[in-house]
């Protein structure tokens, strides 16, 4: 397993204020899957991936990523580990504005002061199909563009998982659809662990599983679909 969370809790506050939005929670993610986290506002699917990033440490329970279990690291060495092991979209894209689509994929590479596996980087570029706009800042790219670059961002590094924070969000449907199916390419081709949070059940159709969240536990683990409310090829048929 690439990720295990065992007895994990996360609350917040104290007293009477105290609010638990995590509550106990067993899950893994086996290498090579895309596993799709839904739930109703407040059921605790982004404090889950925040944990199991080792964004934010839990109140108790245990996160074990890439074979390191996260609560025996300091902030420093959890920082390094997250730089090496784990890539990241938001929805939000988060690309710096200064730097050019080709220097934006390369940067988790440059902070870590890495050489870039050129054949790798030159197979994502393609993958993503911006070869002609590496040149451009993400003002002068559309919003699918964008998170495309986030996309080769968080594989430049070839890390043991991909965590993405509804990379659909800030999309229209036929965009949406084609960032979908290039994290479904990822999965596919290139082998790479994707964890994806989202509230579209047309995105969760693309997952290879559905894990669903209400008041902080586990409602249902299984297989996409019925329970997302659409098909792959509904998704794909009708846009993201």
């Amino acid at each position: 397993m690439i990720v295990t969370a065992t007895g994990l809790t996360r609350s917040y506050g104290t007293g009477e204020a105290t609010v638990r939005a995590l509550a106990g929670v067993d899950v893994e993610f086996p290498a090579g899957a895309f596993t799709a986290i839904m739930g109703p506002s407040g059921s605790g699917k982004s404090t889950l991936m925040h944990l199991l990033a080792g964004l934010d440490r839990p109140t108790s329970g245990s996160v074990v990523l890439a074979g390191t279990e996260l609560a025996d690291l300091g902030d420093k060495e959890l920082t390094t580990l997250r730089r090496d092991k784990v890539g990241f979209i938001f929805q939000s894209f988060n690309l710096l504005p200064v730097l050019s689509a080709e220097e934006n994929i390369l940067l988790p590479l440059s902070i870590a002061g890495r050489e870039a596996d050129q054949p790798w980087v030159d197979r994502l570029i393609d993958a993503i199909g911006l070869r002609d706009r590496l040149g451009h800042r993400p003002a002068e790219l559309s919003g699918g563009q964008q998170q495309r670059v986030a996309v080769a961002r968080a594989l430049a590094s070839r890390p043991a998982v991909v965590f993405a924070d509804e990379p659909t969000g800030n999309l229209d449907s036929k965009t949406s659809t084609e960032v979908m199916e290039l994290l479904r390419r990822c999965v596919d081709e290139f082998g790479q662990t994707i964890v994806m949070v989202t509230h579209d059940p047309r995105a969760a159709a693309y997952a290879d599983r559905l894990v669903q969240l209400e008041d902080g536990r586990i409602v249902r683990d299984g297989a996409p679909g019925a329970a997302a409310g659409t098909s792959r090829s509904d998704a794909v048929t009708h846009g993201v």
